[in-house]
């Protein structure tokens, strides 16, 4: 039987810390073997069970897609996520931030009960229901390493700022929808404006378009400019 060339077999690639590539898809190591989260496809390699992250339902993973050069999410992160949702993105966080803790705001009853639902099997998500505009109601998480926000409202860019001044991060991750913003103005105008707002506090080290993954939406990785 004749042997493959080394260069046929498929690689399972580390591109940053708990996030995979493999034949051009996105993956993470499942921290519950056997459960999926949205239907997402599950890969078993080398007796390793994997989850594929889908850019079109992740905005997180679109960036990846679309070259985000910094990933600062390690095992021991201590992160809040506004507006989780049902939990797409942050259970692929989840899978990454394996010892550490993950906040997730979520407004919504309807979808906090799915995120409660998803923290029975992964203890190192802990949901809150509350509104990102006012952090005083979950100000006892306290210091966090990296706030990652997805709210789609016109107020999106305070939000963001509110709650840097309670929780101190020193990463940003902003899912920016233009269209929520102001229908009077284009995308471009919206993003710097926003961009403004935000650089008097943070060095903005990345913008991205996350089309076609996401229409109208950017995504900014941002860095406090006093650390």
């Amino acid at each position: 039987m004749l042997k493959k060339h080394p260069r046929f077999y498929k690689t399972m690639e580390e591109i940053f810390p708990g996030v995979y590539e493999h034949e051009k898809r996105l993956y993470t190591k499942n921290l519950v073997p056997g459960k999926s989260v949205y239907g997402e496809r599950l890969l078993n390699y080398k007796g390793v069970e994997y989850r594929e992250w889908d850019p079109f339902r992740s905005k997180l993973a679109g960036a990846i897609k679309k070259s985000l050069n910094y990933f600062p999410f390690e095992k021991d992160s201590k992160v809040l996520y506004l507006g989780a949702s049902t939990g797409t993105t942050i259970s692929h966080l989840s899978d990454i931030v394996t010892d550490g803790e993950i906040y997730g705001v979520e407004l919504s009853k309807r979808m906090i009960m799915e995120l409660v639902k998803l923290a029975e099997d992964r203890e190192n998500i802990i949901p809150i229901l509350a509104d990102a505009r006012m952090p005083q109601e979950y100000e006892e998480v306290g210091k966090v390493d990296i706030l990652y926000q997805d709210v789609a409202q016109p107020d999106q860019v305070d939000i963001f700022l509110k709650n840097t001044e309670v929780f101190k991060p020193e990463w940003g991750f902003l899912a920016l929808k233009t269209q929520s913003m102001d229908i009077s103005k284009t995308p471009e105008q919206l993003l710097d404006i926003s961009q403004q707002q935000l650089s008097k506090k943070y060095d903005i080290l990345q913008t991205i378009d996350l089309n076609p993954f996401d229409k109208m939406h950017y995504f900014l990785v941002l860095r406090r400019k006093d650390i």
